[in-house]
């Protein structure tokens, strides 16, 4: 080995060595009076009782008082302590620049007050650490959190994520607790997607993971609210909402690339041969499957006695299958927006061709061995033969929105 590729090497061993295990952020702007406090306190925890090498880094966003100040000052007395100062105010901004950018395994952050016990933080950042999971929030929502805060704020933020379980169908239980960690793999990945640089950030940043595939753990935290917080509840609410109605329209509308960012960094299927989101996807298709053979059997006895069976079935047949092919886009398969809409349409079409094969097939075999079958017989071996349709379809539209993930 050559004294330079030496040089290289025991670069490269210092730097895995130094490099922290969790990389913990605080987000400040304009905090001299509660700074110096909550450090002291987040580096005493983090030197007594943690178990993994960690790091402070105060991120500073545009603070005009001594915020800054105060924060070099913590850097050069304790070990373990950084500043990264950013010009511009934002907390996702702050967050997206230091997670970007750092260095450890897991990135976290948490709010200046400390309103969650650090006690949390270990459940937190363990199943990162373990690969288990890819992101971990605390929530104070959840069945065994303890918390403490005033009844505007407990209907503020419980109408916010019933309206974000409600409008995005998300799964996560409390979107807005400043008590987060991230796989540091992964937020490389993923925020470059993400648009927010303020309050509606840790919003866009779960809807995007949860879309991907990615594991999201919760910890049931103790969280007392702080009285003395001055953040805009009015201005916070408008424009989460926004982000909320942006986020929306862009699933909507496909321009989320949501399959790419899940071929980067999804996990794997769990059984080889069943791909990844069948399971959700066929139980999605089911549903869908039950209301269009409801509607079937509506259409085809409003329609049967006024234009015979065959034309029945057809004219039933054709409509609800238009419409089970434009559902079980959007609903089974969480595909939106224009791209490839109309080949997709025209090979639904074409497996409805085949239902069409099968059902008109049945009813010729019925009419021709029993042909004063009464109309219920028609329907019950119409509803048979559906079923069969039914499978064909299921395989044939796997292959129709092939590439599609499973968004839920």
């Amino acid at each position: 080995m050559t004294d330079t590729e030496t040089a290289s090497w025991a670069a490269t061993v210092a730097e895995v060595i130094t490099a922290p295990g969790v990389d913990v952020v605080v987000p400040v702007h304009n905090e001299e009076n509660d700074l110096a406090d909550c450090v002291r306190r987040l580096h005493a925890f983090l030197r007594d009782g943690f178990p993994f090498s960690a790091r402070i880094t105060i991120a500073d966003n545009a603070s005009t008082d001594n915020t800054l100040l105060i924060a070099e000052h913590l850097a050069a007395e304790l070990d373990g302590v950084r500043v990264v100062h950013l010009d511009r105010k934002g907390r996702g901004r702050a967050l997206h620049a230091v997670w970007s950018s750092s260095d450890a395994q897991v990135v976290a952050y948490m709010d200046v007050d400390l309103s969650t016990d650090l006690n949390a933080l270990l459940p937190l950042v363990a199943p990162l650490l373990s690969g288990h999971s890819d992101i971990a929030i605390g929530s104070r929502l959840a069945t065994y959190a303890r918390v403490v805060r005033g009844p505007k704020r407990e209907l503020i933020s419980r109408g916010y994520n019933l309206l974000l379980r409600t409008c995005l169908q998300v799964r996560f239980s409390d979107a807005q607790c400043g008590f987060k960690a991230m796989r540091a793999e992964v937020a490389r990945e993923l925020l470059p997607l993400v648009r927010d640089r303020e309050w509606f950030f840790d919003t866009e940043v779960l809807v995007l993971a949860e879309r991907a595939g990615l594991r999201i753990h919760e910890v049931p935290v103790d969280w007392i609210d702080d009285p003395d917080s001055r953040v805009d509840i009015v201005d916070t609410a408008r424009k989460d909402l926004l982000g909320m109605w942006r986020v929306g329209r862009e699933m909507v509308s496909g321009r989320l690339p949501v399959a790419e960012l899940r071929a980067a960094i999804g996990r794997e299927p769990l059984v080889d041969g069943v791909p990844v989101g069948m399971v959700g996807q066929l139980m999605r298709f089911a549903v869908v499957g039950v209301l269009s053979t409801l509607a079937y059997v509506v259409l085809y006895l409003l329609m049967q006695p006024a234009v015979g069976a065959q034309a029945a079935n057809l004219g039933a047949l054709l409509v609800t299958a238009v419409a089970n092919t434009a559902t079980n886009r959007a609903f089974t398969f969480g595909i939106r927006g224009p791209e490839r809409l109309a080949a997709q349409h025209v090979q639904g079409l074409l497996i409805f061709l085949f239902g069409l094969l099968i059902t008109s097939g049945s009813l010729f075999a019925l009419h021709r061995w029993a042909a004063g079958a009464s109309v219920q017989v028609e329907l019950a071996v119409l509803v048979v033969a559906n079923c069969v349709a039914t499978l064909a379809r299921f395989i044939g539209l796997r292959w129709v929105f092939r590439g599609a993930g499973d968004r839920r």
